[in-house]
Parts: structure tokens; C-alpha cells; sequence
């Protein structure tokens, strides 16, 4: 059959229309392709811990290769659970209200298709990790923006304006999404900040869906808090997690979202048609890196904010105005110095000419022109990476 009988037949859902692939992993196959140093996609460069891995080793010859309960094996929910209370005070029933899904990907779209509706409009702070507004647009709700501001000092941070996301709230608001440590920006939400958004959710009767994949790598004393810890949150909160960030296991794709018991039931009939389970011998894997003391954090925290302070100065040196990160491994950078037309542009020599890939600040955007002068940067690397990267940047200077 020719391409124009199938373009006539219209076999391709309308909704696609509405957003594009991934840019940040098309990022990566530019990466690829031009031989670039890769900070452009979060994943770490360097060795998973021994423990972990020797755990997934361990359970695939013990023969645990089969599918586990859908919504998770009764030990890793166990290990979510205790974890939970003990990082954050939220008691949570690992029988009936956490779901261990694909990643927290997953976890998050079927969330979102467990409790939207269509005309229902979930509130997504922006600049935004990609998914979140395709993912509003797949669940059949209506993504509506509201900004987080650059900061306009050093040492600044990025703030949204309290009328602007009251203004976002009405009868139709099913949801919003809170990215802390957020992704792209570095943005750790604070008390007040998270009191504000619960206030709202509260007199509008929006539910607060979380991701919280960044919980453990902070600096220069921000503070984690997870909404659901807040004083009547518990009942309207959706905390999503994985070990991805965490454990650096990115591909291993084991995730989990914690809800109230009803919301967990509708979680859990998506999750099961979507994608049944999650890796059975991961899950055991999880279980050690669940268990892992707290020294593993502090430590993991502590090595982040080496690559971090390695990085910043780098770019600075290259000709960057950087934001400087409270949290996550990423760095957001104005480019507005190097003439550039568009940040579209500007990646395009940097991953071809300059040999170093990063992420247009555009695609975390609604409107494009928001981010056409900035562009993100991933630290999750080893220090060498970082090193032969800077010496490339500094190219820049010269060009």
C-alpha cells in the first residue's frame, strides 16, 4: 500500500500533534553521531554501587525471572514503605497503597490516566521536564503553565509568582505536578512554597501528583519535603520515586508511586494494562539499595556537589551565565552572550563543532521562545568527563 492511501485513511491519533519526540534523547543520538561528550541526557557515566548490582546478579541465578505481582514484590513495597517513614514521616501501606511500575516515567502517565478526565487541567510548573505536558496531553487533560523566573542575582533563586499559579486554579483543575528537586532548573521547593500549593489544593480540591526522583541529591543546605508530609496532603498527594537518580541505575526502569488507597486501586488498574510489572530481579535489587545506610546519601549528595562546583566554573570560563542548582544534576544557562539566534541553533554547533552535547532550553517550554536562550547541562559524570568537556567549551571563547 502506497503512503498516500495510509496518510488518507488518518490512521495516526490526533493527539500526537500536540508534542514531540524526546528531545533530550535525540540529544544523545546527536551525541553519538558526532563523537560529543554527553551532557545532555541524565545518566551517570560511571559504576552503579557493587551491592546493587551484585543483589540483581544474585536474584537473576536465583531464578526470580518471572513476572512479580503486578503492582510490586511484597518486599520492595515493604522497603518503599519503611523508607518512606523513615526519610520523610509518611506512613503508607505497601498492600494497598504503593505501585511499583516501569520507572517513574510510567509511574507518572499512569497516574495521570488513573485520575483525569477529558477538560480536566493539570497545573505543570515550566520550565518543565519534557513528560510531563505530552503526559497531560495522553490522559486526555489540558496542561496549563505556569513559570518559574531565572534568577535575577547570583546565588538567586528561581520563583514563580503566588497570583499568576492562584490564577491557575479554578472548578476544572484536576492536579499539579511539583517536580523537587526539579529538573531542568536545580529548584528545591521550599516550606512555604509547598505550604502555598497545599493551601490550594486544599480550597480548590486538586489532587498534588510529586516527583521526587532527585529526594537525595541536594546542596548547600536545601531541604527535601515530600508534600505528602504535610498536614492534609496525605489523603490528595501522589509521591512518585524510582531508583534511577538515586542508586544510578537509570535503565533499569523501576519506579513506584505512592497514593491513597483508592487513588493507588486506579494507579494500579493502568499500571497492570500498560505494562504488567516492573524487572522481577530488579525489584529484588531494590530491596538492597533501599537499605542502604545513610552514609550512602551523604556521600552521594557530597559527590554531586564536586561535579557541580566542577562544572560551574567551567562554564563561566566558556562564556555561560549559569544558574547555579540548590538540587537535582543539571545546570540551566543563559547563552544570550554568544549571539546565537536560538538556543536550536546554538546546540547544534556546540554537539557538532565544539564536540559537547546539551539541551536546548526550549523543549522545557510551552512556548519555544521562552527558552530560545538557554540551554541545560547534565553534571552526572565522572570527573574526566567533565575535564575533557570544559576543555572543549573553552573553545568557545575563541570561536
Amino acid at each position: 500500500m502506497s503512503d498516500v492511501g495510509v496518510q488518507k485513511k488518518h490512521f495516526r491519533s490526533g493527539r500526537v500533534g500536540y508534542f514531540t519526540e524526546s528531545v533530550i534523547r535525540e540529544m544523545t543520538r546527536q551525541a553519538l553521531l558526532h563523537g560529543a561528550i554527553n551532557l545532555s541526557q541524565g545518566f551517570p557515566d560511571f559504576p552503579a554501587s557493587r551491592l546493587v548490582k551484585e543483589a540483581a546478579q544474585e536474584a537473576i541465578a536465583g531464578d526470580i525471572n518471572q513476572y512479580a505481582i503486578t503492582w510490586g514484590a511484597k518486599r520492595l513495597r515493604e522497603a518503599i514503605a519503611r523508607k518512606l517513614q523513615e526519610t520523610q514521616g509518611i506512613a503508607a501501606d505497601p498492600a494497598t497503597q504503593i505501585t511499583v511500575c516501569c520507572g517513574a516515567t510510567e509511574a507518572m502517565i499512569s497516574t495521570l490516566l488513573a485520575v483525569c478526565d477529558p477538560g480536566d487541567e493539570v497545573v505543570v510548573f515550566e520550565p518543565f521536564y519534557e513528560n510531563y505536558g505530552p503526559d497531560s496531553v495522553l490522559s486526555g487533560a489540558k496542561p496549563r503553565f505556569v513559570k518559574l523566573r531565572p534568577p535575577v542575582t547570583d546565588g538567586g533563586e528561581w520563583t514563580f509568582d503566588e497570583r499568576e499559579l492562584r490564577a491557575a486554579f479554578h472548578a476544572e483543575t484536576k492536579a499539579i505536578i511539583v517536580n523537587t528537586p526539579n529538573n531542568p532548573t536545580g529548584k528545591v521547593f521550599t516550606r512555604a512554597e509547598l505550604e502555598l500549593i497545599r493551601d490550594l489544593c486544599v480550597e480548590f480540591n486538586v489532587l498534588a501528583i510529586t516527583d521526587e526522583i532527585y529526594e537525595h541529591i541536594l546542596y548547600d543546605d536545601a531541604k527535601h519535603i515530600s508534600m505528602a508530609a504535610l498536614d492534609g496532603m496525605g489523603e490528595r498527594t501522589v509521591t512518585i520515586n524510582s531508583m534511577s537518580k538515586t542508586y544510578s541505575v537509570t535503565g533499569w526502569r523501576v519506579g513506584w508511586a505512592v497514593a491513597p488507597a483508592g487513588i493507588t486501586n486506579a494507579i494500579r488498574k493502568v499500571h497492570d494494562f500498560l505494562t504488567v510489572g516492573a524487572p522481577a530481579p530488579l525489584q529484588e535489587a531494590g530491596v538492597a539499595a533501599l537499605n542502604l545506610p545513610a552514609s550512602y546519601y551523604a556521600a552521594l549528595a557530597a559527590e554531586y556537589r564536586s561535579r557541580r562546583d566542577r562544572l560551574l566554573p567551567a562554564l563561566a570560563d566558556a562564556g555561560f551565565r549559569y544558574f547555579r542548582p540548590q538540587g537535582a544534576y543539571y545546570v540551566m544557562t543563559d547563552i544570550s552572550g554568544f549571539g546565537f539566534a536560538d538556543d536550536l541553533s546554538f546546540t547544534r554547533y556546540l554537539v557538532s563543532e565544539i564536540g559537547v552535547a546539551a539541551v536546548p532550553g526550549s523543549s522545557f517550554y510551552h512556548d519555544p521562545r521562552d527558552g530560545a536562550q538557554q540551554v541545560r547541562f547534565a553534571f552526572c559524570k565522572r570527573e574526566e568527563t567533565l575535564d575533557e568537556a570544559a576543555k572543549r567549551l573553552r573553545k568557545l571563547r575563541r570561536n
